[in-house]
């Protein structure tokens, strides 16, 4: 499987998890240990922060993702950077330049930062 597809797919599990209500346990196991992400609001939170917070986090109902790129640093480090919308169902979309960076490790992908940055139009 090439690095866009495995990427995309762990991207995806991550917001599934985020819609049924499971992301502070996939993020906990997906993040390394110093991972961070940073978000739109320039909040920034470690791994512990970011499992801790999503316990409480309402779900999303839906999410959209448009213009996957990846960016390959090493055989073992890439960025996967892609315009993300989170749908929920009262109140309006999130719309997001999303990057997230991935080191391969003898476990797999694993996520050590993710950034948002704001975008003004949501993707129809």
């Amino acid at each position: 499987m090439d690095t866009l597809r495995e990427l995309l797919e762990l991207e995806r599990s991550g917001w599934e998890s985020l819609c049924d209500g499971s992301g502070s346990r996939f993020y906990a196991g997906l993040m390394t240990d110093d991972a961070l992400m940073i978000l739109a609001d320039g909040v920034t939170m470690t791994r512990d922060e970011v499992a801790a917070a999503l316990q409480y986090a309402p779900p999303w109902a839906s999410f959209a993702i448009a213009n996957p790129r990846v960016i390959t640093i090493t055989e073992d480090v890439a960025i996967l950077v892609y315009v993300g919308t989170g749908f929920r169902d009262e109140g309006d979309a999130f719309t997001a330049a999303m990057s997230s960076t991935y080191v391969r490790g003898s476990n797999g992908w694993q996520l050590a930062l993710y950034q948002q940055t704001p975008a003004p139009t949501s993707v129809e």
